[in-house]
C-alpha cells in the first residue's frame, strides 16, 4: 500500500512537472490569451484531472473564461463579489448555488490588486488530505504564472494602442495644422490675424482665408461636432472640398449646398459642422455672407456693430438644407470682421455663468480701433481672467478681418 502511495504521488508530481512545463512553453511561444485559456483548460482537465473548475477574470468586468464539470454553466453565471472579499486560499462551504459545486476558492493578486478567482472541486486524489493540499497549492501556482503572463499580454497591448493613439494623434495634429493658412496678410489694406487655442491636442475648429481674385477673397470659419481623430479628418474633408468649390464658383448658395451633401455623405448624419464664410470684394465694396449655424460674427462699421447670422441651418444635418438665405452688405470700404468659434462665448466661470456674446460686444463697442493682435490678446486675457480657476471646456479659435481703403 505504501508503495502504491508513493507511486501516486511520484506521478502526480510528473504530471504537475508536465503541466508546467506545457504552460511556461506556450507563455514563451506569445500565444494569444485564447490559446492560453485552453491550454489552462486542457491542463487541468487532462493532467491533473480535475473535475470541476472555474475561473473568472476580472477585465474591466468580471467574466469566467473556464468552466468545465459543473451542472450549471458558470459562463452564464455572474461571480458573487463576496468572493472577492478573500485573500487567500479558501475552503467552500454550505452554499447551494453553481459555486456550492466546488470545493476551494483560490484568488489570483498581483501586487494589491486582484486579478482572478479560481474555482476547483474534485481534485484527483482527494481522499488523501496532503495530496490534496499539495494539488491544491500546484493548481494555484499555476494559475498564477498564466494568469499574471496573460495580465501582462493585457498591459503590452494596452501600451501598443497608446503609442499608436499617440502617433494616430500626431499625425492628426499635424494634417490639422495644414488645414490653416500658412501666412494671412497684414498690410496696409487688409489686415487678418487668427488664433487657435485646441482643448485637446486634436481639435475641431477651422478656419481659412482664401484669395479668389484681385477683387476678391472667401473668409471663414467652421467647427465639428464632436473632437479627437475622427473630427480632424472630418475637417480635412471639408477644407478640400471648399477650396475645390470655390475655384468653380463664387457663389456661396451652391458652394453651401454642396457641402452640406458632402458632410451628410461623409458623416452619414452622425457629425454637423457649424460653418460661416464671406466673400469681399474690394472694388465693390460689398461682403456676401452664408452663417449656417455658426456663432453669429461681428461686423464693427462707423455706424456701429452688426450680427451677421443670416444663413442657413447646420451642414450635415439634413439634405436638402430647407433654407439658404445670402446676407448682402454694401458700402463696406472701412470694416473689421470679428469670428469666433463657441468655445469663447461657451467659457465659464467658476458659478457656471458663460462669458457669452454680450461681453464680446462691449469690448469692441471700446477698443475697435486696435491692433488685430492686441485685440486677441486681449480677449484671451479676458478669458483667462473670467474663467478664474475653471478649465476651458472646447477649443477656441478667433478670426478677425480689418479692411481700410
Amino acid at each position: 500500500m505504501e508503495i502504491t502511495a508513493i507511486q501516486n504521488k511520484y506521478k502526480l508530481k510528473e504530471l504537475e512537472l508536465n503541466a508546467l512545463l506545457e504552460i511556461t512553453q506556450s507563455i514563451n511561444n506569445n500565444l494569444p490569451e485564447a490559446s492560453l485559456y485552453k491550454i489552462y483548460d486542457f491542463t487541468l482537465r487532462g493532467n491533473l484531472n480535475v473535475k470541476k473548475m472555474a475561473l473568472y477574470v476580472h477585465d474591466q468586468t468580471w467574466n469566467c473564461q473556464v468552466n468545465f464539470g459543473t451542472s450549471i454553466n458558470c459562463f452564464e453565471n455572474d461571480l458573487d463579489e463576496s468572493f472577492l472579499e478573500h485573500k487567500s486560499l479558501t475552503e467552500i462551504k454550505d452554499r447551494h448555488d453553481v459555486f456550492g459545486e466546488f470545493d476551494f476558492l483560490i484568488p489570483i493578486y498581483h501586487k494589491s490588486a486582484i486579478l482572478a478567482v479560481v474555482f476547483i472541486g474534485g481534485i484527483e486524489g482527494s481522499e488523501d488530505e496532503e495530496v490534496k493540499k499539495s494539488s491544491v497549492r500546484f493548481i494555484q501556482a499555476l494559475s498564477n504564472i498564466i494568469i499574471v503572463a496573460i495580465e501582462n499580454k493585457k498591459l503590452a497591448r494596452q501600451q501598443l494602442e497608446q503609442e499608436s493613439l499617440r502617433k494616430e494623434l500626431e499625425i492628426a495634429s499635424d494634417v490639422q495644422q495644414f488645414l490653416f493658412p500658412d501666412k494671412l496678410p497684414y498690410g496696409p489694406g487688409l489686415k487678418i490675424e487668427a488664433s487657435y487655442l485646441p482643448h485637446d491636442r486634436v481639435g475641431g475648429d477651422y478656419y481659412d482665408y482664401i484669395p479668389i481674385n484681385e477683387n476678391q477673397f472667401l473668409i471663414c470659419i467652421a467647427d465639428v461636432s464632436g473632437k479627437g481623430i475622427p473630427a480632424a479628418l472630418m475637417m480635412s474633408n471639408f477644407q478640400a472640398s471648399l477650396r475645390t468649390l470655390i475655384r468653380q464658383t463664387p457663389n456661396l448658395v451652391e458652394i453651401v449646398n454642396e457641402l452640406n451633401y458632402q458632410v451628410l455623405e461623409n458623416a452619414k448624419g452622425e457629425k454637423f459642422i457649424t460653418f460661416f464664410a464671406g466673400i469681399y470684394d474690394y472694388k465693390l465694396q460689398t461682403l456676401v455672407y452664408i452663417n449656417s449655424g455658426h456663432n453669429p460674427p461681428l461686423l464693427v462699421t462707423k455706424s456701429g456693430i452688426d450680427l451677421l447670422d443670416e444663413g442657413s441651418t447646420v451642414l450635415g444635418a439634413i439634405h436638402p438644407l430647407p433654407f439658404v438665405n445670402e446676407g448682402f452688405i454694401t458700402d463696406l470700404d472701412e470694416f473689421l470682421l470679428f469670428c469666433y468659434t463657441d468655445g469663447v462665448t461657451e467659457t465659464s466661470d467658476e458659478n457656471n455663468e458663460e462669458f457669452g456674446q454680450e461681453r464680446l460686444i462691449d469690448y469692441f463697442e471700446q477698443n475697435s480701433g486696435d491692433d488685430l493682435r492686441k485685440v486677441h490678446q486681449d480677449i484671451i486675457i479676458n478669458l483667462d481672467g473670467f474663467k478664474g480657476t475653471n478649465s476651458y471646456h472646447d477649443d477656441i479659435t478667433m478670426l478677425s478681418v480689418k479692411v481700410t481703403l
